[in-house]
């Protein structure tokens, strides 16, 4: 049986027709100031939520704790409970882990920040209505990887000097000989690198998922509004297979916080090693 005689209709460029999702899909259209470096597109309008939404969280969680009627002491409310467990998170199983108590508690502001904005801006991709990550775009990655890379250099210089970047580059126990080529890797790995790396696995992660679920549920569309016969239960198999790669890009977003949160993590502890 010939795919025509089965009902499935080769497309052309008409309503009806499968369109397999693009890279235009991460150039959404101007909403306000185009032309200007405040242009605000439909990514940008997400990233603005997230902050609101993360700024309002995180004033519910830092708000008074209410007091005990038996004990008089100040116990945190459930939603206040949620916050602790999730910022203990980052403290005990990134931070102290890492960097020790000490130097984990002098970064933890800063990792904090870092963990729940990847987060919001990831989780974005699978909310009904906005359906895309603000981390899809280069900008935001290179921010979060700029203030990494400033961070872990901070960290080196205050507490080794400018010898930081002698030791850096010319590390201990390797031959003067080979110094010609160890050091020019070393700058690449070290300086260049590390936030290009950091960049680049966020968002290519993100853009591939939502290409991902676009292209699941684009199809599942198509399949049971404009396809004929059988190819109508293919829909089936295409939301099949979009339910749960979305259950799989919860775990990603939350994968790739943490991830781009214990690499910085990481980076901070090499700069503060003795070696250094």
């Amino acid at each position: 049986m010939s795919l025509l005689s089965a009902g499935f209709r080769p497309y052309t460029a008409g309503e009806g027709d499968f369109q397999a999702p693009t890279i235009e899909e991460f150039y959404p259209q101007v909403i306000a100031f185009a032309g200007t470096p405040f242009e605000i597109n439909r990514i940008m309008l997400i990233r603005l939520l997230v902050m609101t939404l993360l700024i309002v969280v995180f004033t519910l969680w830092t708000s008074k704790f209410r007091k005990s009627t038996a004990t008089g002491q100040f116990v945190p409310g459930r939603f206040q409970m949620m916050g602790e467990i999730s910022l203990n998170f980052v403290r005990k199983s990134i931070a102290h882990e890492q960097l020790g108590e000490k130097d984990g508690d002098r970064f933890l502001p800063l990792l904090t920040t870092i963990f729940f904005i990847v987060l919001g801006m990831n989780i974005t991709g699978i909310i009904p209505g906005l359906n895309i990550a603000g981390t899809s775009v280069i900008g935001l990655p290179m921010l979060l990887a700029g203030v990494a890379y400033v961070t872990f250099i901070y960290a080196g210089v205050k507490r080794h000097g400018m010898k930081f970047f002698k030791n850096a580059l010319f590390p201990a126990g390797v031959p003067k000989a080979f110094y010609a080529l160890v050091t020019p890797i070393e700058f690449l790995s070290t300086f260049i690198l590390r936030p290009v790396t950091l960049a680049l696995r966020l968002m290519m992660n993100m853009i591939a998922g939502h290409l991902l679920l676009v292209l699941c549920f684009t199809a599942t569309h198509y399949f049971f509004l404009y396809s004929d016969g059988f190819f109508k239960f293919f829909g089936v198999g295409t939301f099949t297979f979009g339910f749960v790669f979305t259950l799989f890009e919860i775990l990603v977003a939350f994968l790739q916080a943490y991830v781009f949160t214990l690499l910085t993590t990481v980076y901070i502890q090499l700069s503060l090693a003795d070696e250094h």
